[in-house]
């Protein structure tokens, strides 16, 4: 499984207090699953990423090609962060 790091705005919408779909890299993506809420210890990180909230989720985007990747996304201070993307 490949993952990228690469940085790109994020805006992710939530329904349900759920995501539902994503912009990210240029692209519009689809939650094509289930979230599974995801949440580190404050020992996991350093404290150079604490801006960036403890608390994300993990869901499969699909785009309007039928891509689908695997993204880990949290969320602090109003904005979210795609953490990886997996193909």
């Amino acid at each position: 499984m490949a993952h990228t790091d690469t940085e790109h705005d994020v805006t992710l919408w939530l329904v349900d207090e759920q995501p539902a779909r994503m912009f990210y890299a240029g692209r519009r993506w689809t939650v094509t699953d289930t979230p599974t809420r995801l949440r580190d210890s404050v020992w996991s990180v350093t404290p150079e990423q604490l801006h960036r909230g403890l608390y994300g989720w993990r869901f499969q985007g699909t785009d309007p090609e039928g891509e689908s990747l695997v993204f880990d996304v949290y969320g602090g201070a109003g904005e979210w962060h795609v953490h990886r993307a997996y193909a």
